[in-house]
């Protein structure tokens, strides 16, 4: 059984200027994905997907490949993921090299460990889903929410307003870190997640969106505190 990690990384980014190299504590966002991939010891490549020459440079001194560019069409803001795992396969069949399970392993993920991917890819491979990809918990039951209504508040689910927290159904978010996936699958369907999909889960300190310089700060200061309790264990 043959596996790719694929990286996508891109070289515009709006709210974050050039996001995908940018130091982070010390070293370039992009290399803690790609030692990552590379410390799980599941992938016969470990490729970047970008159209930037700077990224390509970074990525291959870090240890990956970029065998052939990204695209115009899946290198603009409105491109979608899946679009670009597509192509990225696409093009590696087309030279005679077809892969049986693919990870997408997003540039600006630090957080990501070798572990929790090998433990991804062992639920993918027991449970025979299509996909699976970490999950965090809601910190608060999303099911007692409010929202303002005419400048006042009101309960989102008004059947819940006196429902203890603890006999409230967990809810879970994608932590927008990676998707290990079943590329015939993914060929047949053009989706990530379906209906066979399932998530291994996350705490919360183990993932931040980063989308903003103060996220940014936030994930270093996670990064931090994750490494303090792994030395102290």
């Amino acid at each position: 059984m043959s596996a790719i990690c694929i990286i996508p990384a891109r070289g515009g980014s709006k709210r974050i200027p050039r996001k995908n190299i940018r130091t982070f504590l010390g070293t370039p966002i992009i290399a803690y994905s790609i030692k990552a991939a590379q410390e799980s010891g599941l992938f016969d490549e470990v490729m970047v997907s970008t159209d930037d020459a700077e990224i390509a440079q970074m990525a291959q001194f870090y240890g990956a490949v970029v065998p052939f560019a990204r695209s115009a069409e899946t290198a603009n803001d409105r491109a979608t993921t899946a679009a670009v795992l597509t192509e990225v396969l696409t093009t590696y069949a087309t030279h005679g090299h077809t892969f049986d399970r693919a990870c997408c392993l997003y540039a600006t993920a630090p957080l990501v460990a070798a572990e929790r991917l090998r433990e991804a890819f062992g639920k993918l491979e027991t449970g025979g889903f299509d996909t699976v990809f970490p999950v965090v918990r809601y910190g608060f039951p999303v099911q007692r929410a409010v929202t303002f209504q005419n400048d006042r508040l009101a309960w989102l689910q008004p059947e819940h307003a006196l429902t203890r927290s603890q006999d409230l159904q967990p809810v879970f978010h994608d932590a927008g870190q990676f998707y290990f996936f079943n590329v015939p699958r993914f060929r047949q369907t053009g989706q990530l997640i379906t209906a066979n999909s399932s998530g291994i889960e996350l705490s919360e300190l183990e993932a931040q969106d980063i989308d903003t310089t103060t996220d940014w700060d936030l994930a270093e200061l996670k990064y931090r505190l994750l490494w303090q309790q792994r030395a102290d264990m």
